[in-house]
């Protein structure tokens, strides 16, 4: 079942600036953090050291904005990723709620990334990182609508063929003849948000399932 989005409502799902969740996912791991840390160093430092040197006075308060801007990248970085990651969806002219169900899901291992390495004697390895993501394949009284996929957890052992799901459909025509994107989605059976990306601000759209989906 689709149920066309009223005006305005599209842009209450799916916030133009960065909400918690998304900040917290846009941060990434360990490893990300740490680069953006060097970038926000070497980018902040330096400039902040030319304004101060004397190089050039007419620039310094230039080249002294420019390097506090670079030290707050760490803050600043995850939040315009975030925006332009929501900006993507909210720019769609159609959306609608989708209420089906799980016809199918199953794992598939994702190469994510390859690094060379040496053993112990010294020969070159390449390892290749692999993860396992879950598919769900939805549909409704209307046949099949697409896939969502994301990384497998612990928590997704809950879910089952034929639960009920519900999400946001995207699309360029509006009468959905061809669906362009599908958000994160919610299992209510097992209360479970699934989901390579949280797009939704889940208690909003929770709260617009209970007034839609009565």
């Amino acid at each position: 079942m689709l149920l066309p989005l009223k005006p305005g409502e599209l842009q209450r799902l799916i916030p133009a600036v960065a909400s918690g969740p998304q900040f917290s996912f846009c941060c990434g791991g360990l490893q990300l953090v740490l680069q953006r840390v060097l970038v926000s160093t070497l980018g902040g430092v330096i400039p902040l050291l030319i304004s101060q040197g004397g190089f050039g006075s007419r620039w310094s308060s230039v080249w002294l904005v420019f390097g506090l801007v670079m030290l707050l990248y760490v803050l600043w970085g995850p939040i315009v990723q975030a925006g332009s990651r929501n900006g993507q969806l909210r720019r769609y002219p159609a959306a609608a709620l989708f209420e089906g169900t799980i016809a199918n899901l199953y794992t598939k291992e994702r190469l994510e990334g390859r690094q060379e390495t040496t053993d112990t004697k010294g020969r070159l390895e390449l390892i290749e990182n692999r993860r396992t993501w879950l598919c769900l394949e939805l549909e409704d009284e209307d046949g099949y609508l697409g896939q969502l996929r994301f990384p497998l957890d612990k928590s997704h052992k809950a879910m089952r063929k034929g639960m009920t799901i519900r999400c946001l459909v995207l699309s360029e025509r509006k009468d959905f003849s061809k669906i362009a994107r599908l958000t994160d989605g919610w299992v209510p059976q097992a209360k479970l948000w699934v989901g390579d990306y949280p797009y939704l601000l889940r208690p909003a759209f929770e709260e617009l399932c209970l007034k839609r989906l009565r």
